[in-house]
């Protein structure tokens, strides 16, 4: 293997001429050779500072992300408590015998989350596919703007509800607005496919490791920041935060970040050349990637089960972790829910730092397994979780799961050619809100039903779910080394 399989994270492209590497870093005048031009068609009214284009708008959108989740699920859970005459918890609910009234107010809460997060990935799982593909041909810059005003408008919805005290079942008309703008996802496909149209083959792995490494350390000062702020001031404050934050996001792409590709008036959004493209990669296979047929055919299937079912366990399981903390026995508060939520954006950082390192001496397949057992022990340990000191110790066992995911990705894109990426990318869009969608009906669903005979069974179940990709990834992994030994003793 002449690169590691990270490389292709995203679509690579022709190596520049060294003349052309002569040219300012991040420069949009040159012609790649993929065949598309990139040009400063589209100007900003200022410059973008210091070489850096669009990971401001990463860390400021996750950064409201992730300051939002886990207040509007304590939110939910402090007006159903409110609604149902329950005070426990946080005062002589925690620490007795198991409450029927919190049990209630725990179904109730994990049935809420279910229903706008449902709602929210349904329409997002079909719009970020089209935004994605249109913004090709229309650019970047639009759908970065529109994606975070959409996650603007959310905000403001939310905000609308704690001030009235509104029904909280109009938390979903909020969540189903940003669907309609793409969601976070949209701005996840925008950001990379941005790095990936302004940087080159050899500097594009540091770019996609800078963008990570933004999602960790935004993820993780909301965290701390909101549940202190919460414990402090209530609702309301943090929730501005969030829609500044969003707000600042898009007025940053409006004026600071040029546009990275050539603008197409004609292009149309709502057409079927998108599903059609991923369609035929699915069912012919790729034509231009390595090797083509029906064995490269058969892993990238193979590989795409894989990426659903981690991804499926991740966002399945993150829905849970505020009410598993807020209940018997933990009895968290607000500040120790804010610091476990920070451990988990803090495996981004260390899944990063580990996979650099174990890519000295492992095949990525490996490290993909190394991350997936990490990942599980962590999960276990969750699931029998009885005290503080056992709950971080499963957030710390977890401290390279975000690794496996990158891995996954890389594999997909060497299964395709350059002309194949675009649909690609659309289609691990589409499966990755389907991931959300799965996730969240699944482990919503099985919380409730499982909390008579064991609280923490959902995370023992996603745990024992991702055996499934680590006995495909080890196993194509071993067929490829009989493939390679076999075409090598012939030849």
């Amino acid at each position: 293997m002449d690169e590691p399989d990270t490389a292709a994270i995203l679509p690579g492209d022709v190596l520049s001429t060294p003349e052309e590497d002569m040219s300012p870093s991040g420069s949009l005048d040159h012609i790649e050779e993929t065949g598309r031009k990139t040009c400063r068609c589209v100007r900003p009214p200022f410059a973008c500072p210091l070489s850096v284009s669009v990971e401001p708008v990463m860390f400021l959108s996750m950064f409201s992300l992730a300051l939002q989740a886990p207040l509007a699920t304590q939110y939910l859970w402090d007006r159903i408590s409110e609604d149902l005459g329950y005070n426990g918890t946080r005062g002589e609910g925690c620490g007795g015998a198991p409450d029927p009234l919190q049990q209630e107010v725990q179904t109730l809460t994990a049935h809420w989350n279910l229903y706008i997060s449902l709602g929210g990935f349904a329409v997002s799982l079909f719009v970020v596919t089209l935004l994605g593909s249109w913004s090709d041909l229309a650019g970047r810059r639009p759908i970065l703007i529109i994606s975070n005003l959409g996650m603007a408008v959310q905000a403001v919805v939310y905000l609308v509800v704690m001030y009235l005290k509104l029904p909280v079942g109009l938390f979903l008309m909020g969540r189903l607005l940003s669907g309609l703008s793409g969601d976070f996802n949209a701005i996840l496909a925008g950001c990379f496919a941005y790095v990936a149209d302004t940087s080159d083959r050899r500097s594009r792995t540091f770019r996609v490791a800078v963008l990570e490494a933004c999602l960790g350390v935004s993820g993780m000062l909301a965290s701390i920041i909101g549940g202190q702020w919460r414990r402090a001031q209530g609702y309301i404050n943090p929730f501005w935060l969030v829609l500044a934050t969003n707000l600042a996001a898009a007025l940053y792409v409006y004026l600071f970040v040029p546009e990275s590709v050539v603008p197409d008036p004609s292009a149309k959004l709502l057409t079927t050349r998108h599903h059609r493209a991923i369609w035929s990669l699915y069912s012919k296979g790729s034509i231009t990637g390595e090797g083509g047929g029906n064995y490269q055919r058969c892993k990238l299937w193979l590989y795409t089960l894989c990426f659903f079912l981690v991804v499926m366990v991740h966002f399945g399981s993150r829905e849970l972790y505020v009410l598993y903390e807020l209940s018997e026995p933990l009895c968290w508060g607000p500040e120790l829910i804010g610091y476990g939520s920070a451990a988990q954006h803090l495996a981004y950082l260390t899944s990063l730092l580990g996979l650099r390192i174990m890519q000295v001496c492992l095949e990525d397949s490996w490290v993909a397994l190394v991350s997936l057992a990490s990942n599980i022990a962590g999960l276990v340990v969750i699931s029998i979780a009885n005290t503080t000191a056992l709950m971080f110790t499963g957030y710390g066992v977890c401290f390279l799961f975000m690794a496996a995911t990158p891995v996954l990705r890389s594999k997909l894109s060497k299964l395709v050619g350059s002309s194949e990426q675009g649909a690609l990318f659309a289609s691990v869009a589409c499966v990755e809100g389907l991931c959300s969608l799965v996730g969240s009906s699944l482990f919503n669903s099985l919380y409730p039903a499982t909390l008579h005979f064991m609280k923490g069974f959902p995370f023992l179940f996603a745990a024992i779910i991702l055996f499934i990709p680590a006995g495909i990834i080890g196993t194509v992994e071993c067929q490829d080394k009989r493939r390679d030994n076999r075409d090598s003793t012939a030849s």
